[in-house]
């Protein structure tokens, strides 16, 4: 009884031993950084692939604009990979489907987008970004100097404006980029946003921090406070629409924390991957800080960074 106990016992283990083995042989898993190329401009994409159970590779893709979206089966044969994304903010027309195979290092392929329009893509494997426990900071500075928009630049025709030392969106437009770029950092804003509008800041112009006037709603990924698609905050913490608010970010490596208006509603997560809307997916070097103001009105009194010193 007790050998044939031990010879089952064996048996599983070793089955389990293979499951993991075969895992791990697949070099499709894991999360790429994605560029798509698409009527002359470089799209920012990105890609996770894993198993699912022995033989299913499933995964999550972001296009360049939306949330993060589950890929339910990732065919792989004879080396060729191909997934299908169904539609959502795209325009009508079919889903968009991917092929690729790996190239070395890197993945190469193809996306027929919506309207049937095939477009070459690429990817890298994304970095790790290790997080270090004790970090020394640097001086802290403001970005917005109350006056005008030194330090920044509107990608578009500018409609932002500075009234009483505040930096107003009145209107959708252009978003703001920093001129300079960071890449570990504490993050001190303070913003109104005004009923039922939207905007955001990106981290390194990748990772959307949602700003939204959601007080009352569940937390969500894609409402205040959440890294937009990817990370739910414990609970929402968001004022009225009429009252300023504060977010407090630490940003090491993939890691981030989120203090909003006084309450931490999110603690050292790690950040899977760029966020719709990022300016690129070169994830291992620093960036600047994105303002979204196509979405909708919005408006910053404070914006102090103190970057991380080595």
């Amino acid at each position: 009884m007790r050998l044939k106990l031990f010879s089952a016992m064996a048996g599983m283990l070793l089955s389990a031993v293979a499951v993991v083995n075969a895992q791990e042989a697949n070099p499709l898993e894991g999360r790429w950084d994605l560029t798509i190329e698409k009527d002359g401009k470089q799209l920012p994409s990105w890609l996770e692939i894993s198993h699912s159970g022995t033989n299913t590779l499933v995964g999550r893709f972001v296009y360049a604009f939306g949330s993060a979206r589950p890929v339910a089966e990732v065919k792989l044969k004879n080396d060729v990979f191909s997934f299908v994304i169904p539609r959502q903010w795209e325009p009508e027309g079919s889903d968009m489907t991917f092929t690729g195979l790996i190239d070395g290092e890197e993945l190469k392929g193809t996306m027929i987008y919506t309207d049937g329009q095939p477009y070459s893509w690429t990817a890298v494997r994304a970095p790790k970004l290790e997080y270090a426990e004790k970090v020394k900071w640097g001086k802290s500075k403001e970005l917005f100097n109350g006056k005008d928009l030194v330090g920044w630049e509107a990608m578009g025709e500018n409609q932002w404006i500075i009234e009483d030392g505040v930096l107003t969106s009145p209107k959708s437009g252009a978003n703001l980029v920093s001129n300079e770029k960071f890449k570990d950092f504490k993050l001190y804003v303070e913003f109104k946003v005004p009923p039922g509008s939207n905007s955001g800041v990106y981290l390194r112009g990748r990772y959307e921090v949602q700003i939204t006037d959601d007080k009352g709603s569940d937390p969500s990924s894609v409402l205040f406070g959440g890294i937009y698609g990817f990370l739910t905050p414990n609970e929402m913490a968001a004022n009225d629409a009429s009252e300023w608010q504060t977010y407090d970010i630490t940003l090491i490596g993939r890691r981030v924390t989120i203090v909003a208006n006084g309450k931490t509603i999110i603690n050292n997560q790690n950040i899977p991957g760029i966020t719709g809307g990022a300016l690129d997916s070169n994830e291992g070097e620093a960036g600047p800080f994105l303002i979204q103001g196509d979405h909708g009105p919005i408006m910053f009194r404070k914006f102090e960074v103190t970057p991380r010193v080595e």
